[in-house]
């Protein structure tokens, strides 16, 4: 019998942000052996600089997206469409055209929300925006959210049985440690944004050196793209003679024995998140974890439990609960090995791309 076809909307890294590396993992899992996968690729900025830069040539490329897409409809006869959406009025306005192409066809089609922001948006635009938002929908037959404590999000659009659970899940291979060292070794895996807290976090070493706390050392590795955010970075670490090393992105081998090499890894946004590929990434190095409260990482870092849940992401904060960690090496290994099992029972590629068929054959049943 011949493969239902799922058409996978997305785009490829680089670069590497979260719904790439997303549908990467999709396109070359099991999935494959279950359904005919076709792939749409949506990738319009080659790097980070190019994000919020427009430019004619962007909106050729989006319309040739778009009719790529028709061209796909017509001749695979598809069974299901996933497609992820976005949570800004001019990203939305842009993915609803692949929801309106799709519904010109007989198939189902399946959202993805990657984020936790949709709500603060949507309520903050004017009425012909969510007239619109909830138009789109009404032509859709579900959504999925990255942690149960995002279905209400879409409380509003979908009864409960269309909202669909999956949390981020990829098979990681971490090498053995290859350095040794007095000193703690503190990660920082994510790009240099504002909204990602890196100088907060060496606002927060600068208040432990002041306490005579500096038995640590802090590798950083990640894409700026603002200069003066970077200056200003840079400048605290000069300035206090900070154990800060940055690195550029890093992939391959070269980033999971950083991983390994880890003893605290260190993510504290202070704006909204989905399930951040990252903190996967963590817990499959077996690593404990300080973050805050955003989107859906509280369901993957239990407070106390193999990592922290900052009350705020002030540097005070972060300063308090990194001293007790760097200070307690015990702490440190009790909540790493809770970490791995973690990862182990639930943030898998198997556990994801199970819950991604089961979604698939609800959706189509």
């Amino acid at each position: 019998m011949d493969k239902q076809k799922v058409i996978i909307v997305g785009k490829l890294p680089p670069p590497y942000i979260g719904p790439a590396v997303a549908t990467n993992i999709i396109l070359n899992s099991t999935l494959k052996e279950e359904f005919e996968l076709l792939h749409l690729n949506t990738k319009v900025n080659e790097s980070i600089d190019d994000f919020g830069k427009g430019g004619i040539w962007k909106l050729f490329k989006n319309i040739g997206i778009y009719l790529k897409l028709f061209r796909l409809l017509r001749s695979s006869k598809a069974d299901v469409i996933l497609i992820p959406i976005s949570q800004t009025t001019l990203g939305f306005l842009k993915d609803s055209i692949f929801i309106l192409i799709a519904s010109l066809f007989p198939i189902k089609i399946l959202l993805q929300l990657r984020g936790s922001n949709f709500k603060n948006w949507i309520n903050s635009a004017n009425s012909m925006t969510e007239k619109y938002v909830r138009y789109c929908m009404n032509r859709t037959h579900g959504m999925i959210v990255l942690g149960k404590n995002l279905r209400h999000l879409f409380e509003d659009y979908y009864s409960p049985r269309q909202i669909y659970v999956i949390p981020n899940g990829c098979d990681i291979t971490i090498p053995e440690r290859n350095i040794e060292s007095t000193k703690v070794q503190l990660l920082y895996f994510a790009n240099f944004l504002p909204s990602k807290g890196i100088k907060e976090i060496i606002e927060a070493l600068v208040i432990l050196k002041t306490k005579g706390v500096n038995t640590y050392e802090l590798t950083a590795v990640g894409a700026w793209d603002n200069e003066v955010y970077k200056k200003e970075c840079m400048s605290l670490v000069d300035k206090n003679q900070l154990e800060v090393h940055f690195y550029p992105p890093m992939s391959g081998d070269q980033k999971w024995q950083t991983f390994a090499n880890a003893d605290v890894f260190l993510f504290t946004p202070n704006g909204p998140e989905g399930h951040p590929w990252v903190i996967v990434e963590a817990l499959s190095a077996g690593l404990p974890i300080i973050s805050t409260n955003q989107g859906a990482i509280v369901e993957s870092v239990i407070h106390n439990k193999n990592g922290i849940i900052l009350s705020d992401s002030s540097p005070n904060e972060i300063a308090k609960e990194l001293e007790l960690l760097i200070l307690n090496k015990e702490q440190r290994i009790e909540m790493g090995k809770a970490s791995k099992v973690h990862y182990d029972r639930n943030f898998t590629e198997a556990k994801m791309v199970g819950n991604i068929s089961k979604t698939i054959q609800q959706i189509l049943n």
